[in-house]
C-alpha cells in the first residue's frame, strides 16, 4: 500500500492520478473532507481506502497501519497568511516529524512536500542554509523539518525526500480559495469581469513585471514519481523550473487562450493592456518589503540527482491548464 496524505488536496490528488497511470490503485488517502466538496479531487482517482487525518495520527503513534510500500506527505496547512502558530507548528512540522520517525522505524521510503517559502525573500534560491530565512510561520514550519532531515542525513534507514514547491499551478485546486494559483484567478477574474487586474511597477519592476517561479502540476507529479523510482536517494530538493517568468506572461496565456477558445485573435501584452483586456492596479502598500518580486529555482542539485525531463513553460503550461479547465466546464 502507498499512502498519499493531503490526498484530497491539489498536489496530492494530482499524485494519485499519477500513480494508477503507473499502475498503482493499493493506494490509501489520509485528508480530512469536513470541508466535503474536496471529494470531487478524487473522483477521478482509483485509491483502496480513505481515511481522516486525525485517525491516520492516531494509528501511527500505536503502529497499527499495516504494510506500507511509501509515503507521499503533502498534507499540511498551505495557508501562507495564517498566523496560528501553534496549529502550523503542529500540523505542519509535528506531523511530519512522526510521520519520518515511523517510517524510519520501519524502513519506508517518504516523500513529503517542503517549500520555497523557506527562502523568504531570497534571492538565491539553492538548498543551503545560508540562503534560508521564512518570512512567516508557514515556511518556518518546513524549514524546520528540513533541517531534521539535514542532520539525521547520514543514519537514515530508509530514503527521505523533502521537494521544495514553487509556484504550483494546474488542475484540482479549485478548492484553495484565496491560496490558489494564479493562472487559477486570472481565469475566474477575466470569464467575470472581463479583464485581468495584476499589480503595478515597483522594486525596480515594470507593470506586471514582477517574477516568479511558475510550475505546472504535471511536472510536480513527474519530479515526484522520479523519486519514487530512486530509493538511492535522500536529500532536500527544489521543485520548480529552473525560469522565472512575469505575471504578464500567465495574464497574457491565460487571456488569449480564453480567446482563441471562442475563435478570436491572438495580442500582444501591448494590444492586451491598450484594450484594457489586462489592467493594472497600484502596487499595495502594505505588501511593500514583504513581496516576493522574483524567485528562481536553482535547478543544480535536482539536475545532478538525475532528473532530467524539460519543464512547462508557462505559455504551453498555462494553455494546457485552461483548456482543461474549459473542457472540465464544458462536460
Amino acid at each position: 500500500m502507498i499512502v498519499v496524505t493531503g490526498g484530497a488536496g491539489f498536489i496530492g490528488s494530482n499524485l494519485v492520478q499519477g500513480l494508477n497511470r503507473q499502475g498503482h490503485n493499493n493506494i490509501l488517502v489520509v485528508d480530512d473532507l469536513t470541508e466535503g466538496d474536496k471529494f470531487l479531487n478524487l473522483v477521478n482517482g482509483d485509491i483502496a481506502d480513505y481515511m481522516h487525518k486525525d485517525e491516520f495520527r492516531q494509528r501511527l503513534a500505536s503502529g497499527q497501519l499495516g504494510r506500507i510500500e511509501a509515503v507521499l506527505h503533502q498534507g499540511a496547512c498551505s495557508d501562507t497568511t495564517e498566523r496560528n502558530g501553534q496549529y502550523m507548528m503542529d500540523n505542519n512540522y509535528r506531523v511530519t516529524l512522526e510521520l519520518f520517525q515511523y517510517c524510519q522505524t520501519h524502513k519506508i521510503p517518504l516523500l513529503y512536500a517542503s517549500s520555497a517559502a523557506v527562502y523568504g525573500a531570497g534571492p538565491v534560491y539553492a538548498e543551503h542554509v545560508q540562503y534560508e530565512s521564512p518570512l512567516n510561520v508557514y515556511g518556518y514550519s518546513k524549514y524546520l523539518f528540513d533541517q531534521v532531515l539535514r542532520r539525521h542525513m547520514s543514519t537514515l534507514s530508509a530514503p527521505v525526500v523533502g521537494l521544495r514547491y514553487f509556484n504550483v499551478y494546474g488542475p484540482n485546486e479549485q478548492h484553495k480559495g484565496r491560496m490558489a494559483s494564479v493562472a487559477f484567478h486570472n481565469m475566474n477574474q477575466f470569464l467575470e469581469q472581463g479583464n485581468v487586474r495584476l499589480f503595478g511597477g515597483w522594486d525596480g519592476y515594470s507593470d506586471g513585471g514582477q517574477q516568479r517561479d511558475f510550475i505546472y502540476i504535471n511536472d510536480v507529479v513527474d519530479v515526484n514519481l522520479f523519486f519514487l523510482g530512486r530509493p538511492d536517494i535522500s536529500g532536500v530538493f527544489n521543485c520548480g523550473t529552473g525560469k522565472a517568468q512575469p505575471f504578464n506572461d500567465v495574464a497574457s496565456t491565460v487571456v488569449n487562450t480564453l480567446r482563441q477558445h471562442k475563435g478570436q485573435t491572438v495580442l500582444s501584452l501591448q494590444e492586451l493592456v491598450s484594450q484594457e483586456l489586462i489592467r493594472y492596479i497600484p502596487f499595495p502598500n502594505d505588501l511593500k518589503g514583504r513581496y516576493q518580486s522574483h524567485t528562481q529555482a536553482d535547478l543544480t542539485q535536482l539536475r545532478a540527482a538525475g532528473y532530467t525531463q524539460d519543464f512547462h513553460d508557462v505559455q504551453s503550461g498555462v494553455a494546457d491548464y485552461v483548456n482543461t479547465l474549459l473542457a472540465q466546464e464544458g462536460s
